[in-house]
């Protein structure tokens, strides 16, 4: 369903609008939160399921999770805005977890289960039941029926049917989620295993009935932004092409000025403070033997799931700052006072973000979709919006960092530069099922010698979950942005990095 806007993207944008809407405008806003469902769902007739009530039961979810506020409980009346007076400030983050299922939403989905459809012939050969290991194929009323207590899913039927008659059905959420952290619960729900989930986003954006969402803090960055607080904006390089295919980073961030921010700086200034740190961190340490190889931590998905595959070489993960973190910390050196926004692509940034060792330097994480309803709160239409601010904080390196095999392309780059003589060995994994295997494999000692890149989202950070546009068209767009940047490469001293 990436890259289509379907009726989900259209609700999650249009919750996220009214809610950011609410903020910057409500001056009763229990009455104009309680009224957002009803703006969702307006009349009599559900649109979408089976009775009007449903729909605004989720859609009051869907707002309480854009509030940054926990889903209510499902044997209990709470109103949408209980808890409300504790997350209408400017300082509140919001608490764990995540990424959550809204129960009335889940279709209760099938999972990894075989079924004969209404495409079987009954034939006289009936390969089927002869490649059944287990027997659990039979002939009810002329079709081919299959016992799930017996089935061991194998998938042989499904191969050999010469009808294609033979479904796999599977949980979309389920199927997107590359460490195994969709469960069930006992109504057939999808629930998620938090010691599993990495927060990448995939079982959210994969979801035909949108029923995972994330939490977010849009309400209490409006707060800060209304309370004059010195709001600052770090843009990840995703950012180019989100909002419209013209659409430069110049005028994203006069638009960012109009909404409130005080200041825009990029993201990939902080991918250039990494991709120096790791061309280092690989030249001294695994050149020398000292590691067997290099892990990127950009990704803090892929991060994650080293350190939890990886407990006995977790310093096989680079200790570079995130571009998120590095980026956030020159900021809070230039603008002590300064609130610092991180905008991107990404649902795991804002589990980056609630961590202790992170929560100084970056006060908000905020989502391309989330902002995208701030803009339309606030009527800014980049289809008119004329005005531009220039900004030149970063190299084509850093800004490579949005796709995938990117950030090992600007760490190989600057190895080139400052190493001449070293010889670097490249390997590279996207989506967390590729990950897990090739953490598996280093693991082995197969991949000794190399520098590895793990993105957790298929395509790298512009498949992120919380995108605007097709990946392709993200991706095209960022490696147009490399392509133009007028410095290539950031220099081999750390200290001769700042912002301007």
């Amino acid at each position: 369903m990436r890259g289509i806007e379907t009726p989900i993207t259209k609700i999650r944008r249009q919750v996220f609008t009214e809610v950011a809407r609410v903020a910057f405008e409500s001056e009763n806003i229990n009455d104009d939160i309680e009224a957002i469902p009803y703006k969702i769902t307006p009349g009599d007739t559900p649109l979408f399921r089976d009775s009007i009530y449903r729909e605004r039961a989720i859609a009051a979810e869907r707002v309480r999770l854009a509030m940054g506020l926990s889903l209510r409980p499902e044997n209990k009346p709470v109103h949408v805005t209980s808890g409300l007076s504790a997350s209408n400030i400017s300082d509140k983050y919001y608490e764990p977890p995540l990424m959550q299922v809204i129960p009335s939403a889940c279709d209760m989905c099938e999972h990894n289960v075989y079924e004969v459809t209404n495409q079987c012939h009954g034939c006289v050969a009936h390969p089927c039941i002869e490649v059944c290991p287990k027997g659990a194929i039979s002939m009810v009323n002329g079709k081919s029926f299959i016992d799930r207590d017996k089935c061991i899913k194998c998938g042989k039927c499904k191969a050999i049917c010469p009808y294609d008659a033979i479904a796999k059905k599977m949980r979309p959420c389920a199927s997107a989620c590359g460490v195994n952290a969709i469960e069930s619960d006992e109504h057939g729900r999808a629930v998620i295993n938090h010691d599993k989930c990495v927060s990448c986003g995939q079982c959210m954006v994969s979801c035909p009935f949108g029923a995972i969402a994330d939490k977010s803090q849009i309400f209490q960055l409006i707060q800060a932004i209304k309370k004059g607080d010195e709001v600052v904006a770090a843009v990840a390089p995703a950012i180019i092409g989100q909002f419209g295919k013209d659409v430069r980073l110049w005028k994203i961030k006069a638009a960012l000025l109009d909404l409130g921010f005080k200041e825009v700086y990029e993201v990939a200034l902080g991918a250039d403070i990494g991709a120096i740190t790791e061309a280092h961190h690989y030249a001294d340490k695994v050149k020398s033997g000292e590691l067997p190889f290099l892990l990127t931590s950009c990704c803090p998905s892929w991060s994650m799931l080293a350190k939890r595959t990886l407990p006995d070489m977790v310093d096989t993960v680079s200790n570079a700052l995130t571009p998120m973190v590095a980026t956030a910390r020159s900021i809070k050196q230039k603008r002590p006072n300064s609130r610092v926004v991180f905008v991107g692509p990404c649902a795991s940034k804002k589990l980056e973000a609630s961590r202790r060792s992170v929560r100084s330097d970056v006060d908000f994480v905020i989502t391309f979709e989330e902002l995208a309803a701030m803009f339309e709160a606030k009527g800014i239409d980049f289809a008119t919006y004329d005005k531009e601010v220039p900004v030149h904080d970063a190299t084509g390196a850093g800004r490579g960092y949005a796709v995938a095999t990117g950030v090992a392309s600007a760490i190989e780059q600057c190895i080139n530069e400052y190493y001449p003589d070293v010889d670097v060995y490249i390997e590279h994994a996207e989506g967390l099922s590729d990950c897990q295997k090739i953490l598996l494999m280093a693991k082995a000692g197969k991949k000794d010698g190399c520098l590895i890149e793990g993105m957790a989202c298929p395509g790298g950070c512009v498949a992120g979950a919380g995108t605007n546009i097709p990946v392709a068209q993200g991706a095209q767009a960022v490696k147009k942005f490399v392509k133009d940047s007028s410095v290539k490469l950031p220099p081999k001293d750390l200290e001769e990095i700042e912002l301007p």
